[in-house]
């Protein structure tokens, strides 16, 4: 039991938690010092939930300075977007949702098929959003851990204004010393929780108690194991022809398009077993679940040039 305690202990270090706790809450008021019209994209998954959390330390108990900004695809898991609308009415903010679906309506998407990935579209309704609305500093909470393209990113993330971003071209930062003037029609990514990991959010949901989508815990699921990912089956991911289809106790490691968002097994069912299964996965969240990171024509590089989050 001792062993137990002290393990729990461990993976919770409430002083390294405290230090990333307060950088991310500097940077938010330093976006809402500096920004004329900043927003939070605001999904319904764990890394948003937690920037969420940490703008209510950092501003409560007045409202944010910022509304919060979804890009929804219309091919979500429909638990992300029950907490979604719940978690907003909750908070009493105010949530803008533009859908992809409207940008296929106009004609700026282009979509092949209807069962085809909107992933990568997403940037084009990001983008159309920004022009709407005017905004001058998108918070979001990609990771440097998550993949090699955001490990480039700096916090402060300069784009141009046609929403492009230059790994070459990024801006100095140090000793917590921002550059963040922008010119008519540029914007700033801003990502508060750069420095942390997927274990320091486990963490950090533990400690906080923080209320996540269901998905997140292990539940049973039919799946397809395709090229060595469980792709669930839905209407936007049927089974191929003679794709043995099986139901196992999954949960989602991050969430997203169904399209390309795979499961992995587990049976953990509280955040603290999640936390012992995070310790010691051997695979990141997104080489482990997502089908659009599996190619090099899907680089997430080369869509954040074009504008992805």
């Amino acid at each position: 039991m001792q062993i137990a305690n002290d393990r729990d202990s461990d993976l919770l270090n409430v002083k390294h938690l405290e230090n990333l706790e307060n950088e991310s809450i500097f940077i938010l008021r330093e976006v809402a010092a500096t920004a004329s019209l900043p927003v939070l994209l605001f999904s319904g998954g764990k890394d948003s939930v937690v920037l969420l959390k940490l703008a209510e330390k950092a501003f409560r108990p007045m409202k944010f300075p910022f509304s919060l900004l979804h890009i929804d695809t219309g091919h979500n898991f429909d638990e992300v977007i029950s907490f979604r609308d719940r978690k907003v009415d909750s908070l009493k903010e105010n949530l803008i949702v533009r859908k992809v679906e409207d940008s296929i309506n106009k004609g700026s998407v282009l979509i092949k098929n209807p069962e085809d990935s909107r992933n990568s579209a997403q940037s084009v309704t990001l983008l159309e959003s920004i022009e709407e609305f005017k905004f001058d500093a998108l918070i979001g909470g990609a990771r440097r851990d998550e993949e090699k393209a955001r490990a480039k990113e700096r916090i402060f993330s300069f784009r141009d204004d046609f929403g492009q971003w230059n790994p070459k071209s990024q801006r100095p930062e140090l000793w917590d010393l921002y550059n963040t003037h922008v010119f008519k029609g540029e914007h700033m990514r801003v990502f508060p929780i750069s420095n942390w990991t997927e274990l320091d959010i486990w963490q950090y949901i533990t400690k906080e108690d923080l209320e996540l989508p269901s998905i997140y815990f292990a539940h049973k699921r039919k799946v397809m194991d395709r090229n060595g990912l469980l792709v669930p089956e839905t209407k936007f991911t049927p089974a191929f022809q003679n794709e043995e289809i099986k139901e196992k106790s999954v949960r989602f490691r991050t969430v997203g398009d169904i399209t390309c968002t795979c499961p992995v097994e587990s049976t953990a069912l509280t955040s603290k077993e999640i936390l012992l299964e995070t310790a010691i996965a051997q695979i990141s969240e997104r080489g482990a679940t997502r089908l659009d990171d599996q190619t090099n024509e899907a680089s997430m590089e080369r869509r954040k040039k074009e504008g992805y989050f």
